[in-house]
């Protein structure tokens, strides 16, 4: 029997989470951050919870980051040799953080890292995964090493209310198919199912809120819990699929993440079913009945279940093809190759629990152009 390790940061959640930061007094700090982030005064705020730390700022992270964001950060600290690496901001800030981390470790550092989420999607605070662009071949590549699994996580529901509607819901249904991703893949465990069902029963019913009440706090702090629970599922358990032509096809047609992951998962969950396999059915049955599914009828339970994922992308002004949202026949025409290789080379599709071809995911691309 192979054992799954399973580590998770330390949590700090609430209204004054951010104040965990005062025991950082007498370290050396570095914030990797983004323009606005700086722009907002976010970073501020975390320097004042801190007075007496000597604090180092990169700031220059962009979505999507690539290998120069992390070498330009790296360098960034290299003289000042953090203790202490605090993530602020999104999973793109996240993620460069995290590739910094390894880079300066790399040179002799010993680096605590701590993850400070404002959008509630990636689940980055809480994974031993990071994605790293390559621009020149239109490539995201995840790096999955256990040295990049943040030491603690502060989700502080203040630092979430300014992100607007529609990145609200785009990063909700990343955390929708984080979880059911995490739930049906070969990696599941009990530990990974506890943390995917509970994420996927805080979104179902608290994604909707965000979305027609932008400002309800409870709501938008249910949100940055599951984000951070399906996190921790699928860190423990693998994802699937939908995360691995996600990649290629958003790394490619530059869409954002959660958007992708949205478009793909009602087509991906189809495509899992259609062998009948008990064991796979099995695993949607229980994301149905999670999401307030009843029927006896395990054929009707999956149509169901792929019908409100629908419904949910379309209530949230997510399109349903790439056409629709504006990217030409010719151009996906131009990239299907090159996306079917990436996908089946992605290491989130080893644990997909149906091993996909080559011609199974060029009718997928075909499905959802």
């Amino acid at each position: 029997m192979v054992c799954h390790l399973l580590s998770i940061p330390d949590i700090y959640f609430g209204e004054k989470a951010i104040h965990s930061l005062q025991r950082l007094d007498a370290c050396k700090v570095g914030i990797v951050t983004d323009a606005f982030m700086v722009s907002s005064g976010k970073t501020q705020s975390l320097i004042e919870a801190m007075p007496r730390a000597s604090v180092c700022i990169y700031a220059d992270v962009r979505p999507d980051p690539d290998v120069e964001i992390v070498k330009a950060g790296a360098a960034r600290f290299n003289d000042f040799k953090p203790d202490v690496i605090i993530a602020l901001g999104g999973g793109s800030s996240l993620d460069a953080a995290k590739a910094i981390k390894v880079t300066l470790e790399e040179m002799g550092s010993d680096i605590e890292l701590i993850a400070i989420p404002t959008t509630s999607g990636s689940g980055s605070e809480a994974t031993a995964y990071a994605v790293i662009s390559d621009p020149e071949n239109g490539r995201k590549y995840p790096l999955v090493t256990a040295n990049i699994l943040p030491d603690s996580a502060i989700l502080d529901p203040q630092l979430v209310l300014s992100v607007p509607r529609e990145v609200a819901t785009d990063t909700g249904m990343d955390v929708l198919t984080h979880a059911i991703e995490a739930l049906v893949s070969t990696g599941a465990n009990d530990f990974s199912d506890a943390f995917a069902e509970k994420a996927i029963a805080l979104t179902v019913k608290y994604l909707p809120d965000v979305f027609y009440q932008e400002k309800n706090i409870k709501a938008r702090i249910r949100m940055h819990h599951a984000a951070c629970l399906a996190g921790m599922a699928f860190n423990s358990s693998g994802l699937g699929l939908v995360h691995g032509m996600a990649h290629a096809i958003g790394g490619m047609l530059h869409i954002p993440h959660g958007r992708i992951n949205a478009m793909l998962l009602p087509k991906i969950i189809a495509y899992n079913c259609a062998t009948q396999n008990p064991v796979i059915t099995e695993r949607y049955l229980r994301c149905a009945k999670i999401m307030g599914i009843d029927t006896d009828n395990d054929r009707h339970a999956v149509c169901q279940l792929i019908d409100l994922i629908r419904d949910l992308n379309q209530q949230f002004a997510i399109p349903e093809t790439l056409t629709e949202y504006g990217i030409t026949r010719e151009n996906i025409c131009r990239l299907r190759q090159s996306v079917i290789s990436a996908a089946l080379a992605d290491a989130c599709t080893l644990s997909n629990p149906r091993t996909p071809t080559a011609q199974d995911i060029d009718r997928l691309l075909t499905e959802i152009s």
